[in-house]
């Protein structure tokens, strides 16, 4: 895709996030969640469907295929020959919403060959919302209105992320809110070993990658399970910045649409 269609695709998918954060600040607000869980314990709520049912209105018409958490997805061997599918979560961190402590987002990727092409994460309780041209390597930040038109100025330089500058004495090491394990310590603990001052920054969703790409942390390092949807908007926020986001194992680069749609562990930095 040409940088022009992309940025004509990325502002839909903005358009849509905030839309659908919109709609699960109305439930976040009301006192019923409609709490359930699926077979793998994960919590779901009005506002997981709701939000996917917003997302589903827009991305439908631009006639690429579509991954969703809270869709049925097809099979591997339907999925396999596309070349370009959108990648959606529709509220990442739903255990946060739950707890009322507003760290989670709406994540939207576009996947071209397996790497995403661009991403919004949007967080619909500060109304911030980060979003990235890959092909561009450039990552944004602004503060989303009421406003039903969105800025015309969206991929201005004034709203550009720019890479900040390291602390060469301390190193902020991302945590998660809800999934700090053992393997995530003994990461943090070689850290120290190699001389280093660690610092732990906690966050919950995928505001993980995001403050990474904004240089409020150094390393997120994520030894526990995750999906393509989880991680796909803000791998595309990171690798504009110039980052890496690589399978823990082997150094590589994680990609999606897999045959298997979860994540191995992986080291953003």
């Amino acid at each position: 895709m040409i940088s022009t269609e992309l940025n004509h695709q990325l502002t839909r998918a903005i358009k849509a996030s905030i839309d659908a954060g919109k709609a699960i600040m109305k439930i976040y607000d009301s006192a019923d969640f409609g709490t359930e869980f699926k077979k793998d314990d994960s919590p779901l709520t009005k506002a997981d469907l709701e939000s996917n049912r917003v997302i589903m209105s827009y991305l439908t018409k631009t006639s690429i295929p579509i991954i969703s958490e809270e869709n049925k997805n097809l099979d591997y061997s339907a999925r396999k020959n596309w070349d370009v599918c959108w990648m959606v979560d529709p509220l990442d961190g739903t255990k946060e919403f739950i707890k009322r402590n507003g760290e989670f987002t709406v994540n939207i990727a576009l996947i071209k060959n397996g790497t995403p092409i661009i991403g919004v994460v949007y967080v619909p309780v500060t109304q911030e919302l980060y979003y990235a041209n890959v092909e561009e390597g450039k990552s944004f930040k602004i503060r989303a209105s009421d406003v039903e038109e969105l800025p015309e100025n969206l991929f201005d330089k004034g709203n550009q992320l720019l890479p900040a500058e390291k602390s060469s004495s301390t190193t902020k090491v991302v945590g998660s809110r809800s999934h700090m394990n053992e393997q995530t310590e003994q990461f943090i603990e070689e850290l120290k070993n190699e001389g280093k001052d660690v610092e732990i920054v906690s966050k919950g969703s995928s505001l993980k990658f995001c403050i990474v790409a904004e240089g409020k942390a150094d390393i997120y390092p994520r030894v526990a399970p995750t999906m393509e949807w989880d991680t796909a908007a803000g791998h595309a926020i990171c690798t504009a910045m110039g980052l890496k986001v690589t399978n823990w194992e082997t150094g590589e680069d994680l990609t999606y649409n897999k045959e298997n749609l979860l994540n191995p562990f992986f080291l953003v930095k």
